[in-house]
């Protein structure tokens, strides 16, 4: 399995595009770029039944985010609030992300 570079980040707001999900929104809050994943809070919900431990000592049924692959996510635009693709810019002799739609950077 090939790594490929992410141009989504954690802390980005992305909307499902496809899917049991599709439309919901969220913020990317953990990526796995080795397996082109994402986990978009409040979103692909599971349930999972845990046994007591000391992290979790009553245990029992716990709904956690599980993972969508990045191609099924795209980022929401700051300024327009509509799905938009990312480029690259250059910014000071940096290469930041910028959306496509309005040209609004998403990097600091």
């Amino acid at each position: 399995m090939s790594q490929t570079k992410l141009l989504v980040k954690k802390g980005d707001t992305v909307v499902v595009i496809s899917g049991r999900d599709k439309g919901k929104q969220g913020e990317v809050i953990a990526t796995e770029p080795k397996k082109s994943r994402v986990f978009v809070k409040g979103v692909n919900l599971v349930k999972r039944h845990t046994k007591p431990s000391q992290a979790n000592p009553q245990g029992g049924i716990i709904t956690k985010e599980a993972p969508i692959h990045v191609s099924n996510v795209m980022v929401v635009d700051p300024e327009t609030k509509q799905p938009t693709r990312i480029k690259k810019v250059e910014q000071d002799g940096k290469f930041v992300r910028a959306t496509v739609k309005s040209g609004a950077v998403l990097d600091k």
